[in-house]
């Protein structure tokens, strides 16, 4: 399908790719910075934001989606960054089409979800599908964001909650039910440059977690960012796009 998209900036391609319950907005600060730098495409998902077809959502068809995207903008290669499911989105497009990804950048990333998680992931399809998503919201709210949000900055709080009850349930459910099914991606052949970064009050990506993902990526960098839940491209922008900035300039 043809995602939408938005565009900014001129130079090498960087595709940021959001998670579950996001749309392109989650990564409006750090397109920003990026644009004046880069050629910054920023898409929304499959069944997210306006992108609005319910069907074939699972992992396979949205990493076609986002080859397809760099193909219409006749784009060979993109740094990549993908945040939560968008991480898992980004690990199996630099698996599977190695020549696409330049620099691989995974934040809040997951790679398979546990038991626990399919179980959660499951119940909480079950859940958007029976009652919408405003107890969802603000479940993501309040297990999704650190302390310092919940209690300093009400407007971040509001933003997610806001994001996530604009999606459309069916879809937000085949999303959650995507992630479930997933298969982790074969991470120990890549050989591009890896970024890996997490919250340090981060639930579904906790650092001892995340650091399991860079651990399996050789030459992979690792980072924490504190005081963050794992909303982190909208709890700390500035650090994030400080992070990223550096690693795409690397030599």
């Amino acid at each position: 399908m043809e995602l939408h998209y938005d565009e900014y900036g001129t130079g090498d391609a960087v595709l940021l790719v959001h998670g579950l319950g996001g749309s392109s907005n989650a990564w409006g600060a750090q397109a920003q910075a990026l644009a004046r730098f880069f050629r910054v495409i920023v898409p929304d998902l499959r069944g997210a934001g306006r992108s609005a077809a319910r069907d074939g959502i699972n992992v396979a068809t949205m990493v076609s989606d986002l080859v397809e995207l760099l193909d219409r903008l006749a784009i060979a290669q993109a740094h990549t960054i993908g945040h939560s499911f968008g991480s898992v989105l980004a690990q199996h497009l630099a698996v599977n089409h190695p020549t696409r990804v330049g620099r691989l950048g995974l934040v809040g990333p997951i790679r398979a979800p546990s038991d626990a998680a399919v179980k959660a992931l499951t119940e909480r399809a079950a859940l958007a599908r029976r009652e919408g998503l405003v107890a969802i919201a603000n479940a993501t709210v309040s297990v999704g964001t650190c302390a310092q949000t919940k209690a300093k900055n009400p407007v971040i709080a509001a933003f997610v909650r806001e994001m996530v009850m604009r999606q459309d349930p069916q879809a937000y459910a085949a999303t959650c039910e995507a992630i479930a099914a997933t298969q982790g991606a074969a991470l120990e052949s890549l050989r591009c440059p890896c970024l890996v970064l997490t919250g340090d009050e981060d639930a579904t990506s906790p650092p001892a977690a995340a650091h399991t993902v860079a651990n399996a990526i050789e030459g992979s960098t690792f980072m924490i960012i504190s005081r963050c839940g794992h909303w982190t491209p909208i709890e700390q922008p500035e650090a994030v796009t400080n992070h990223l900035m550096n690693f795409l300039f690397q030599k």
